[in-house]
């Protein structure tokens, strides 16, 4: 074997292993000393299935938006996928994010490039518009929630009496440094994303294309449609993660503030390269659930039954996308221009 072949063989075992030894470190330690019967226990007779079921209704329809608003995207490209297929490419996208993350917005315009011909580099330019879309309302929805919580953690501090010992004790010592292995590894992850997309647009020659793909935007046809989808897509998502709430006891009173706040570290936490956000998405969310006076334990089983069951959605989709696909297509030639 070359040395060039194993420089590409240790990158690809590095780009694989480090999301999951990441994930699985973050959830040793947050799990350390957890009584994992207690799960079983919720399972068989204290969590509400019919809550999760409906919770699981708005992540399916957040997919279909976010399809929906993808062709939205490609319109002023000349590329018309079908709408199936976009939608498909979304289900199997998310799902290839669990084994090596933020593959799948490159898998996705594979897929359309495919069976739609659709031109691989512009709808790849579309997924970088679309994910600083994403950014920006996550932006917008984190300053919505902190000027909220001014007077939430005001009242939380006067009902429970909790005082500025708290914080101290969240963010010291071991909690600290998960925090900043977290946002290293964020770091990690956007420089390797630059890195490979820069390399790949120099070899194929598709800096161009690509840039047309980011600023299709700016040309959509029907912007007050692709607003309405950008607030579908983001108010299905609240929706997934804040009506698993009502599935437990120790959480059905949280109120749908504390519901935002959560969802806004949760969506924060995501960000960090492990498979679905495993490990610090957990992190993030017990924590926050505790300063809310729910105890570790109970925040714990939150975590990990809603995570758990949310990436066994991701993974049913995806296999149902992989196998609609070629059941509804006929397989045309790729095209990567």
């Amino acid at each position: 074997m070359e040395r060039t072949d194993i420089k590409k063989l240790i990158n690809k075992v590095f780009q694989v292993a480090l999301p999951l030894v990441l994930g699985a470190v973050i959830l040793l330690w947050t799990y350390h000393g957890f009584n994992f019967r207690h799960v079983y226990e919720v399972m068989d007779g204290g969590m509400n299935y019919g809550w999760m079921l409906f919770s699981l209704v708005f992540g399916v329809f957040g997919h279909l938006f976010r399809g929906w608003r993808w062709n939205l995207a490609l319109a002023p490209l000349g590329e018309h996928p079908k709408i199936s297929n976009s939608v498909y490419a979304i289900f199997i996208a998310y799902a290839a994010n669990l084994v090596l993350p933020r593959v799948g917005e490159v898998s996705r315009c594979g897929i359309l490039a495919k069976y739609d011909n659709v031109s691989f580099s512009k709808s790849l330019g579309t997924v970088v518009s679309e994910r600083l879309v994403d950014s920006v309302c996550v932006l917008l929805i984190t300053a919505g929630t902190l000027l909220l919580q001014s007077g939430v953690f005001a009242r939380f501090f006067r009902i429970t009496g909790t005082d500025g010992a708290f914080f101290l004790h969240l963010f010291s010592s071991t909690n600290f440094y998960i925090t900043l292995i977290c946002i290293v590894a964020a770091l990690v992850l956007l420089f390797w994303l630059i890195r490979n997309l820069t390399i790949f647009a120099k070899v194929r020659g598709l800096i161009k294309n690509v840039w047309l793909g980011c600023l299709s935007i700016r040309q959509v046809h029907r912007p007050v449609l692709y607003i309405i989808y950008t607030v579908a897509i983001w108010l299905c998502y609240y929706l997934h993660f804040y009506l698993t709430f009502y599935c437990f006891d120790f959480s059905a009173g949280l109120g749908w503030v504390a519901g935002l706040v959560l969802f806004v570290v949760g969506s924060i936490a995501v960000i960090v390269p492990t498979p679905n956000g495993a490990g610090p998405w957990h992190f993030a969310v017990i924590t926050m659930m505790m300063m809310y006076g729910v105890s570790k334990e109970d925040a714990g089983i939150f975590a990990l039954l809603v995570h758990g069951i949310q990436t066994f959605l991701l993974i049913l989709l995806g296999i149902y996308g992989l196998v609609a696909l070629p059941l509804t297509n006929k397989t045309k030639t790729k095209t990567y221009e």
